[in-house]
């Protein structure tokens, strides 16, 4: 019969051998796939079925197809299906699917006519040798890890149960080719390329090493294999790989040299200090580390193979050798590290700032510059009209330069000489200016800053005056500003200044393109970082900070008019304070806010306002287009947001007394910090690598840029999708592990427990503060890409501990409190805790 007509039934058809392993079969055989997943496009000429190793029915459906389409006869079946994990524990699995899944696979067989069953098992079976004495077929076995174990189990069942089916046990060595795809060997090398530090350690003898075969080679046998089947023996088992072992320390020398040019020193150090390594990686530190302890157990292990019977009975001989692949490998890392890191199923965040050097390659390559002109003169129109369908904001910011110009004629605060009780008590509290000047000063810079905003907005209707929105820009912000710094009498006149200088920003650069950015940055639409797998500038993700600042600066407004002596009331359903003044009234009104020369709380209301306006302001590629604003506004909701919640930690310890809705506000701007980091790291990693390809960095920071490499998240959910989808998008780069909460929770114990154990100063006060910054410290970390900070709560546990015997006004109860809370502490700020499926570049090697 032709060979061509011959069925070779090929289990695990869709994995790295097996997918190539049918290509290379179908030039000569008739190959038939078995795998749980099945390919859409399988290749010409070949067969797909899906099946399940570990269920009787779809083994037996499968074959009985196998049958109905091309007979009882079979050449061939070749079974590469199995099962394996790096965890080197014992798994259900290694039963279920490796030793039963063949068990039933070989019973199903026998009401064929099967003329060779070759089960992929591994060199790894048989116990290490030593350096220079080669192992062969007939070396001892040794299972000692639950994969190799199951190989072992599985070969005993082969030869008992295999009937009269012929069977050949192939245990080849690590396989690889000119992408490598050695899961370990990939894993040193992406180790060396990206200097980390363990790339220069190693627990095990550098002077041993295990063999490898590439793909090519191995597939060679396997067709070898199956054209010989009538000449083999009826169990044969057969060492496949390469003759030549490299050294671990020769790898590591070599991939030195080829990946930076030099050779990669590298130092030997005790097992047991790798095991607590890993130990600590993996329980401790609640990661997901590539290197567990079983690795750190063999790493003394060598392997060289003796591979005779191959050669004899199949006249097989590698033709390729790793040490002459590691150059292609190497070559095709540089060529494109992103692609290269995916195909080997590594991270390519890791790699996100060499993807943009090799994008940059690929698109100046590509590059017309006919074309790049024609497009720039359409950017250029197209902005060109958009500029003349957006005059009527200038226009509209000209009535209200209109309206703030003549609203003190208005108001009636040119001249005004009656005044409330408040504003009298503020101002005699304060020792301000009479109110009567002050009115006047505000109405003249209403007047003039009307007058402004009207010639602005003239100018800015020539799109040659791009400055002219921006001295618009600033007179809404002196608007923001200018009832504080003259301690407004007036309510109307606050309100009217923080409306109109709101809205002025809004139409001069929020509304409008803003201008002044980079034609390169908006022409290209990419909105995702390089490495990223979202785009961290989604206005849905803005949209909580909004929200909350919103909130804020609601409770700010109403803080400010009591200092203003706008109202002569706060509300404050819990606190007292002293005399007739509630706990809120007697801590916007105490020396520590008398410090400050403005309101206080109208600062705050500020703080607020250029949130919401920022958060606002650009559109989802903000993150390349805009650097300026994201720090702008990562500042006012980080920096700033930790100096207020730190003000408010210390209002019972300065004061005596809380403030309830500055406490509503603090707990608003706590929430708003992780949900800004994100988007902090993409604009710094924009700026770095935008640099690093010789671009301007000022010219980037305030105008904006392309960035090669980046991509359009196609995550892109409306307000009409279901709110759990919302919140999903939301909240992207945020995860709440249990350990955060549990530690905000002890924060909160803290705050109150000298209510419980009747500590004194300055130990009450210690805890107070420590557990509020514990609060602070565990929310931030529950962004992912400020997983890190959550290390910094250890240290306070460690102060917990100490402070009892360093601190006065606690007894032995609470002595003993302090060391236990210290004691969960450290425990709850070890753990990384659950991180979501996200990345972030370059800055993934952070999240730890």
């Amino acid at each position: 019969m032709d060979s061509r007509q011959d069925v070779v039934v090929v289990t695990g058809s869709s994995g790295f051998i097996g997918s190539v392993l049918i290509e290379k079969l179908a030039d000569r055989f008739v190959p038939v796939g078995l795998d749980l997943f099945v390919p859409e496009h399988p290749p010409a000429g070949a067969q797909y079925i899906r099946i399940d190793l570990t269920s009787d029915e779809s083994v037996d459906e499968t074959l009985e197809q196998v049958r109905r389409r091309y007979g009882d006869r079979i050449a061939s079946v070749i079974h590469l299906a199995a099962y394996f994990d790096l965890t080197g524990e014992p798994n259900p699995k290694y039963e279920a699917v490796t030793v039963r899944g063949t068990e039933r696979l070989l019973r199903a067989l026998q009401d064929f006519e099967v003329e060779q069953f070759v089960f992929s098992s591994t060199m790894l079976v048989h116990a290490p040798g030593m350096k220079g004495q080669p192992i062969d077929e007939d070396w001892p076995l040794d299972p000692k890890l639950p994969y190799r174990a199951s190989k072992i189990q599985t070969e005993t069942l082969i030869r008992e149960q295999r009937g009269d089916i012929p069977a050949v046990m192939m245990r080849p060595a690590g396989v690889y080719d000119d992408m490598c795809r050695a899961t370990f060997l990939a894993h040193q090398i992406a180790r060396i390329h990206e200097r980390l530090p363990v790339s220069h350690v190693y627990p095990g003898d550098l002077d041993t090493g295990q063999p490898f075969i590439h793909l090519n080679d191995l597939l060679d046998a396997l067709l070898a294999i199956v054209e010989r089947r009538k000449e083999l023996p009826a169990e044969l088992p057969l060492l496949i790989g390469e003759t030549d072992t490299p050294t671990f320390g020769e790898l590591q020398r070599e991939l030195g040299r080829l990946i930076h040019g030099k050779a990669w020193e590298t130092r030997r150090i005790p097992k047991s200090l790798a095991r607590i390594g890993a130990w600590v990686q993996g329980e401790v530190l609640d990661q997901d580390p590539f290197i567990r302890p079983w690795m750190v157990n063999i790493s003394d292990d060598h392997y060289e193979l003796d591979i005779s019977r191959a050669r004899n009975l199949l006249g097989w001989e590698p033709k390729h050798s790793l040490r002459d692949t590691l150059p292609r490998m190497i070559d095709a890392l540089k060529a494109d590290p992103a692609r290269w890191y995916k195909t080997n199923k590594l991270n390519p965040a890791s790699v996100a700032a060499e993807q943009v050097q090799t994008e940059e390659r690929e698109e100046e390559e590509k590059e017309d510059p006919k074309r790049h002109q024609a497009a720039m003169r359409e950017h250029m129109q197209h902005m060109r009209m958009m500029h003349f369908d957006m005059l009527w904001v200038h226009f509209l910011n000209m009535l209200l330069g209109l309206w703030l110009a003549t609203s003190p004629f208005v108001f009636g605060t040119f001249g005004a000489d009656t005044f409330s009780e408040a504003v009298i008590r503020v101002t005699e509290e304060r020792g301000l200016w009479a109110p009567s000047l002050r009115n006047s000063l505000t109405a003249w810079s209403d007047l003039l800053s009307g007058i402004l905003i009207m010639g602005f907005s003239a100018l800015a209707l020539s799109p040659r005056l791009s400055w002219a929105p921006w001295a618009n820009t600033a007179v809404g912000i002196w608007l923001l500003f200018a009832p504080l710094f003259f301690w407004a009498p007036s309510a109307a006149v606050y309100a009217n200044d923080t409306i109109v200088g709101a809205l002025v920003i809004t139409f001069s650069i929020l509304v409008p393109m803003m201008p002044g950015m980079s034609h390169e940055g908006m022409m290209d639409e990419s909105d995702m970082p390089p490495g990223w797998t979202y785009c961290p500038s989604t206005y849905l993700q803005r949209l909580p900070i909004i929200a909350l600042g919103a909130i804020g600066f609601v409770i700010a407004r109403a803080l400010a008019a009591y200092q203003l002596g706008h109202i002569d009331y706060v509300w404050e359903p819990f606190f007292s304070g002293e005399g007739d003044r509630n706990g809120t009234e007697f801590i916007i009104t105490s020396d520590v806010s008398r410090a400050w020369p403005i309101a206080d709380g109208g600062l705050g209301a500020t703080s607020y306002m250029f949130e919401i306006l920022m958060g606002v302001m650009g559109g989802r590629s903000r993150w390349r287009t805009m650097p300026w604003m994201v720090l702008l506004f990562g500042i006012v909701v980080v920096p700033l947001g930790v100096i207020s919640i730190y003000f408010i930690i210390i209002q019972p310890m300065m004061i005596g007394t809380y403030c309830t809705l500055c406490l509503a506000a603090a707990l608003a701007m706590l929430i708003m910090i992780p949900f800004a980091l994100d988007e902090l790291v993409a604009m710094g990693q924009f700026q770095i690598a935008n640099t690093r390809r010789g671009r301007p960095f000022w010219r980037s920071f305030f105008m904006g840029d392309a960035l090669p490499g980046s991509s359009k998240d196609a995550d892109r959910p409306g307000f009409d999708v279901p709110i759990d989808e919302l919140v999903r998008s939301a909240s992207r780069g945020i995860t709440v592990p249990w350990t955060l909460v549990a530690s905000s929770v002890l924060g909160a114990w803290l705050m109150f427990s000298r209510l419980v154990f009747g500590t004194e100063p300055p130990m009450a006060d210690s805890d107070h503060l420590v557990g509020a910054l514990v609060i602070t410290i565990a929310v931030t970390a529950m962004a992912e890409v400020a997983r890190p900070l959550r290390f910094i709560n250890a240290a306070f546990g460690l102060w917990l501990i100490a402070a009892p015997w360093l601190l006065a006004g606690g007894g032995p109860l609470a002595a003993a409190h302090g060391g236990v809370a210290g004691l969960i502490l450290i425990v709850l700020s070890l753990p990384r805790g659950a991180r979501s499926q996200e990345h972030y570049g370059g800055w993934d090697r952070y999240v730890f």
